[in-house]
């Protein structure tokens, strides 16, 4: 599959789409409460109510960081790294090289850079068969419901910054010439709309639901769709301690022994026999 201005392409999108190269990152400022500082941050916020307002740290690029994904750039579209922007591509690559049927899907797309990466690949190498389908709530992450114990404190639902609208998605998908057909969106939470999501067959399955439920409802619905030699992504192992556990206990309870490989100091993924 060498194609130089493919590579050249691919390249330049992952580079992108991560910021490499440029300034700052995407750490919300958090203000004492009940404090002079945030009483006036209230008052901007409030007067400029309905409008995607900030308050985050500046900071200098920093390569290794932005390589493994553990800074969050200002304005990217993926918070995800280099590394893990690779194994993406890698993956879809080689299902297209080896003819692995299905689609690819990522469960918990934030601003839609991972998936926006996924369709440049299909393009790169016209591949026009597949769907890339974007699955998340566009409203951040559900509170704890109570089903999963491990997920019993967490406090990603109070994280205003992760929740991005599906109109802010497609405008991104647009910044790159990247909606069209072969993009569809799959809005809601994963326990309502991935057990009758239209999908027939998965080629790659990326998940990215920070939480034990958000991955394990994403596994439940979606991995018996996982075509052999299909690949399974997961972006938060060595992060959430929560979605690791998901992992172990639905391969223990299915018997899945397909080596995982590490991709970073979060992400891991292995390919389904």
């Amino acid at each position: 599959m060498t194609n130089p201005a493919a590579d050249l392409y691919l390249d330049l999108m992952a580079k992108m789409l991560a910021r490499y190269g440029f300034e700052g990152r995407n750490v919300t400022v958090k203000l004492p409460s009940r404090s002079y500082e945030s009483y006036l941050w209230d008052l901007v916020r409030r007067a400029l109510k309905g409008r995607d307002v900030r308050m985050v740290e500046a900071g200098e690029f920093d390569a290794a960081r932005r390589e493994e994904g553990r800074d969050w750039p200002a304005d990217a579209e993926t918070m995800i790294g280099m590394k893990r922007l690779a194994n993406v591509r890698a993956c879809v690559e080689s299902v297209i090289a080896d003819d692995v049927p299905g689609d690819l899907i990522e469960t918990g797309a934030w601003r839609g850079g991972s998936c926006i990466y996924m369709r440049a690949v299909l393009k790169a190498h016209g591949d026009t068969s597949r769907t890339v389908w974007v699955a998340d709530s566009f409203e951040g992450l559900p509170a704890p419901d109570g089903r999963f114990e491990a997920d019993a404190g967490d406090q990603h639902h109070t994280r205003d910054e992760l929740a991005i609208s599906v109109e802010q998605v497609q405008d991104n998908f647009r910044r790159y010439d990247l909606l069209d057909g072969q993009v569809k969106f799959l809005q809601g939470w994963f326990s309502d709309t991935l057990p009758t999501a239209p999908i027939e067959r998965l080629a790659v399955l990326r998940l990215d639901g920070d939480m034990y439920s958000s991955t394990m409802d994403a596994l439940d619905a979606l991995y018996d769709k996982v075509s052999p030699g299909g690949y399974v992504i997961v972006d938060d192992y060595g992060a959430v301690p929560a979605c690791a556990q998901a992992i172990h206990d639905f391969r223990d309870a299915r018997g899945i022994d397909d080596p995982i490989e590490t991709i970073d100091w979060a992400g891991v993924f292995w390919r389904k026999s």
